[in-house]
C-alpha cells in the first residue's frame, strides 16, 4: 500500500507550472478512488501495536457482550429450530437460559478477536498494496476467529446445550460434559465451527471494512454512528445467510453430546440430507439473519463508538477510530 507521491524535485521543478502540478495531483487522487482502495495506512500514525491491541481488546469485549445481551433470546429460537427433527415443537420458555456463563466466555472470546484483528489489519494494510485491501481484512478477519476459537468454541458448546435443556447451569454443564466426555467434549464440533466461523468472520468483516471505504470515499467524510450500524447490518445478515448450512452442521455436532449420531462433517451432512432433506440445512435461516443482522447493526455501532472514544484518550489526541 505504498502512497502515492508526486516526484517532483524542488530545485527541478522550474519546468512545470503550478496549473499543471495542480491536475497531476488531482489526477492522482482520482487513481486512488477505486473500488477496494483503502485508507492508506501510512499516511497515519505510526503504527502502535499496543495502542492497537489495547483498544481492540475493550471495544471488541464492549460491542460482544451488548450484542449477545440484547439478542440472546433470538439465538436460542434459532439453536431450537436447528436442532429439532421431523415437525418437533420449538419451546419458546427458558430463551435467556445460560445468558450469564456464555458471557463469561463471549467478552475474552471478543476481547481476543478483535485484539488479534486490528493489529493484524493494520500491519497487513502497510504490507498489501492498496488495491488488495479486501485481502488485508479477509486474512485478518481468519486470524482473528482463529485466535479466539478456543474461547469461543466451549462457550458455544455450553451455551447450545443449555439452550436444548440439558443442563440448567453453565459451572453444571462443564463438569458433567467432561467427565462423561472427557475435556475433548468441550470442544465437540470444533472442525465445524472453524468451517463455519473462519469463513463467517473474515467475509463479514471483509464486507463491513470495504462498504464502509466505500461509503466514505462516495460521503466524502467520517460516517456517523446510524451509518456504520447500517453497515454493520447489511454485512452480518448476508453473510448469516450465506454461511447458514455450515452454522446447522455445526449445531448439530456440538450438541450430539455422547450419542455420537454424527461421525463427522461429511457423515452429519449426508445423515441431514438423506433423513430430512436438503432444506433442513437451511433451518433456522430467518432467526439466523434477522439475529445477526441487528447483531451486526449494534456490534460494528457499539464497536466503532468505544474506538472513536478509545481514540480521543490518546496522548497525542489525533487517533483516528476508522476501521480501514
Amino acid at each position: 500500500m505504498a502512497p502515492f507521491t508526486l516526484a517532483v524535485d524542488a530545485k527541478n521543478s522550474t519546468g512545470f507550472s503550478s496549473e499543471a502540478s495542480n491536475r497531476k495531483m488531482r489526477g492522482l487522487q482520482l487513481e486512488r478512488k477505486k473500488f477496494f482502495a483503502s485508507v492508506n495506512a501510512r499516511d497515519e500514525n505510526p503504527f502502535d501495536f499496543l495502542r492497537t491491541l489495547y483498544e481492540g481488546v475493550i471495544a471488541g469485549g464492549t460491542a460482544g457482550v451488548v450484542v449477545e445481551t440484547v439478542l440472546y433470546p433470538i439465538d436460542t429460537i434459532k439453536t431450537r429450530l436447528q436442532v429439532a427433527r421431523g415437525g418437533g415443537k420449538i419451546i419458546l420458555k427458558g430463551l435467556y437460559s445460560g445468558l450469564a456463563g456464555n458471557l463469561a466466555g463471549v467478552l475474552p472470546a471478543s476481547a481476543v478477536f478483535l485484539g488479534v484483528y486490528e493489529p493484524a489489519k493494520q500491519k497487513l494494510l502497510r504490507t498489501f498494496p492498496e488495491n488488495l485491501s479486501a485481502v488485508a481484512h479477509l486474512t485478518a478477519g481468519a486470524l482473528g476467529g482463529l485466535a479466539s476459537s478456543f474461547i469461543r468454541v466451549p462457550t458455544e458448546v455450553v451455551k447450545q446445550r443449555m439452550q436444548t435443556g440439558q443442563f440448567t447451569s453453565a459451572p453444571n454443564a462443564v463438569k458433567l460434559i467432561v467427565s462423561k466426555e472427557g475435556f475433548k467434549g468441550l470442544y465437540a464440533g470444533y472442525g465445524s465451527f472453524l468451517l463455519r466461523d473462519l469463513p463467517f468472520d473474515a467475509i463479514q468483516f471483509c464486507l463491513y471494512e470495504q462498504l464502509r471505504i466505500g461509503y466514505k470515499l462516495a460521503a466524502k467524510r467520517e460516517l456517523k454512528d446510524p451509518e456504520n450500524a447500517m453497515i454493520g447490518a447489511f454485512a452480518g445478515a448476508l453473510t448469516g445467510a450465506i454461511t447458514t448450512p455450515l452454522d446447522v452442521i455445526k449445531t448439530r455436532l456440538m450438541v450430539q453430546g455422547s450419542a455420537n449420531q454424527y461421525k463427522g462433517i461429511v457423515n452429519c451432512v449426508q445423515t441431514i440430507v438423506r433423513d430430512e432433506g436438503a432444506s433442513a440445512l437451511l433451518k433456522g435461516i430467518g432467526p439466523r439473519v434477522l439475529w445477526i443482522g441487528i447483531g451486526g447493526s449494534i456490534f460494528f455501532g457499539v464497536l466503532e463508538r468505544t474506538k472513536q472514544l478509545l481514540a480521543e484518550t490518546r496522548p497525542d489526541k489525533k487517533g483516528d477510530s476508522s476501521s480501514t
